[in-house]
């Protein structure tokens, strides 16, 4: 990622380049400001896992994505600002059960000591956590702990319950390309299944699912049913999102 590009996407999410520049300050700031959604797989837009793609997707569009395409973006950054990332698969839980490797795409980054860091789960932590620390780690999003697991993985829990199971292994993100794909096709793929745009705000979150528009403030929990005209705006107005037309969960 050159100069101009690194300058361009700092300005998309709302950082000074003279600024703030830890990943700490990136990531909540990524998090406020580039929305978690899958509506590309609704629109029938094809998901592209290279730089180029991505750029224009999240950055020239001013769009979202899912873990592949946020993860992907935002490991270009951290590397273009000089520092060593890592791209890192997990399995992500359903209740007790995990899904396959290549479920989910997380980072780490290597400062003073290895870092997970992640903006592409949607309701997740603000700030990057400490992967070598097995106590509990809490921020504003609430109560996370990194705990061994089988085989030398890693189970990553939020407010006690399993999100994901991490692979310390390094992969690149063209690894990551037959899981994505299998993700924004497949019926059995719950991206497949309804059209998600969420977006972390400074009193909680606010997310359109469907026609459903559901905003947490401070712990209190309110929602809404859409009437179609009422969607556009909607997506424009909650996450800056510009769409010609809806998309369509088929």
């Amino acid at each position: 990622m050159n100069e101009s590009e690194i300058s361009a996407y700092l300005a998309r999410i709302g950082v000074d380049r003279s600024g703030d520049l830890s990943p700490r300050a990136l990531q909540y700031a990524h998090l406020t400001t580039v929305p978690f959604e899958n509506l590309s797989i609704h629109l029938g837009e094809p998901i592209v896992l290279t730089s180029e793609a991505l750029f224009g997707k999240v950055v020239g569009q001013r769009r979202g994505g899912f873990c592949y395409e946020l993860n992907g973006l935002f490991a270009e950054l951290l590397t273009g600002l000089g520092h060593r990332v890592t791209l890192l698969a997990a399995r992500v839980y359903g209740g007790d059960r995990l899904g396959p490797l290549f479920d989910h795409l997380a980072l780490r980054v290597d400062l003073d000591e290895p870092w997970l860091v992640d903006v592409g789960f949607g309701d997740f932590a603000d700030a990057p956590l400490r992967l070598d620390e097995r106590g509990e780690q809490s921020d504003g999003a609430g109560v996370f702990q990194i705990r061994a697991a089988d085989h030398g993985d890693l189970d990553v829990l939020h407010n006690g319950r399993p999100a994901y199971r991490l692979t310390e292994r390094a992969y690149e993100l063209a690894d990551f390309v037959p899981t994505a794909w299998w993700q924004s096709t497949s019926p059995d793929s719950h991206f497949t299944r309804s059209a998600v745009c969420s977006l972390r705000t400074l009193e909680g979150r606010v997310t359109l699912s469907g026609d459903k528009l559901i905003t947490t403030s401070y712990g209190e929990r309110a929602e809404k049913v859409l009437a179609e005209a009422e969607l556009l705006p909607a997506y424009r107005e909650h996450f800056g999102v510009e769409l010609s037309r809806l998309p369509v969960v088929r």
